[in-house]
């Protein structure tokens, strides 16, 4: 079913038992977003693909993959309803419209607060430095505040420093915080009281983690691309030369999204990455004022859209039609394939297969976990000795 929105995008909302069946999916191992897509696609919904997920492993070399159970994802959506919580799935109202167009795009995010929020194309990002000085929090601040005023949603991701900084400037006009762990677990704790006033006050708290997960470290460059991908641009304000923060404005430069970078003293180690990237071209700003300029280019609410491409077809009885994948077929693109990552494109080229069979493949080997993704539509193996 698809519906016109006044947000610009196609939208289209789930059934229960479909927004059941993609949580299973997304859950089960080996599955992240790209794989989700590849394998809704190929089976035709994600009932269809949950049932193919055995067979498809197997075929990669893994006998027994694990499977998120009906109960468990009934009890994820029951407890997210229970704080007033729900999911937003790829193409339905209130899933960040330019996060749609982001490669990788999670399929469903956990949204506490504001639908319409999330709905707007008018969002810059603030981030910057945990140990942020007195001065960089005063940048934040006025800027979070100006962006407001004119009508933009800050996005960021609730940490100390800038982070809060810009978040608690924008509470007024609303402000959006993208979680590394589920939903509802407040990292750093210190902020508690800033993520319920972030919910209270017409803002929205976004996750794409189950529900009660604690974040590692290897879950916030996930959250920095979240952070990139719902923004026009990305606004960084002191970090450090290997900091998070320098990771979330290369996201949104491989996202083709604006970058804009506060300058700061050479003799400041917090400002070592936003001066090097002014100098890898970020745009210099010192005020909202040249944000605001840059931006006065993009038409807003008229964003080129991807297409929606995750096909869950109106009768789950009618999935696509299998393709049939040789056993030599598989062996010659595990011999094309190695520990250095290949274009797709590159790899069917290659071996002269059928596309879609080397995408079948392809999600056999990653369902094994003996395959990696790269940016890029790459691939490579996890194992190649």
């Amino acid at each position: 079913m698809t519906e016109t929105r006044s947000d610009g995008g196609a939208g289209r909302t789930l059934s229960d038992r479909q927004r059941t069946a993609w949580l299973r999916l997304i859950r089960s191992e080996n599955v992240g977003p790209v794989t989700f897509r590849e394998l809704v696609n190929h089976a035709g919904s994600a009932e269809a693909a949950l049932a193919a997920l055995p067979e498809l492993s197997a075929r990669g070399g893994k006998r027994r993959i694990r499977i998120a159970s009906q109960a468990e994802a009934e009890d994820e959506i029951a407890a997210l309803t229970r704080i007033g919580g729900g999911l937003r799935a790829l193409g339905e109202h209130g899933y960040p419209p330019l996060l749609r167009q982001v490669d990788g795009a999670p399929p469903l995010i956990a949204v506490l607060g504001s639908s319409a929020r999330l709905a707007s194309t008018a969002t810059v990002a603030i981030v910057g430095a945990r140990n942020a000085s007195l001065a960089g929090q005063k940048i934040a601040t006025e800027i979070a505040t100006e962006l407001g005023n004119a009508g933009f949603t800050v996005v960021s991701g609730l940490a100390r420093g800038i982070d809060a900084a810009a978040h608690r400037a924008a509470l007024a006009q609303g402000t959006i915080a993208v979680l590394a762990g589920g939903v509802d677990i407040i990292y750093p704790p210190e902020n508690r009281d800033l993520y319920r006033e972030i919910a209270d006050r017409d803002g929205a708290i976004v996750s794409e983690m189950p529900f009660g997960w604690k974040p590692r470290a290897r879950d916030f460059p996930r959250r920095n691309r979240l952070i990139s991908g719902i923004s026009l641009g990305t606004v960084l304000i002191e970090a450090a030369r290997a900091s998070g923060s320098l990771h979330t404005a290369r996201f949104a430069a491989d996202q083709s999204r604006e970058v804009f970078a506060v300058p700061g003293s050479p003799l400041d180690p917090r400002s070592e990455g936003g001066n090097r990237l002014i100098r890898d071209g970020a745009t210099l700003v010192t005020c909202a004022a040249d944000i605001l300029e840059s931006l006065q280019s993009i038409e807003l609410g008229h964003q080129p859209e991807r297409p929606f491409d995750i096909g869950e077809p109106a009768n789950d009885d009618a999935p696509m039609r299998p393709i049939e994948v040789g056993d030599s077929d598989r062996a010659r693109v595990l011999s094309a394939l190695g520990a250095a990552p290949v274009e797709l494109d590159e790899l069917i080229r290659y071996t002269g297969l059928e596309a879609r069979a080397v995408h079948v493949i392809v999600l056999e080997l990653e369902l094994a976990g003996r395959l990696e993704r790269h940016r890029g539509q790459k691939v490579s193996l996890v194992d190649a000795r």
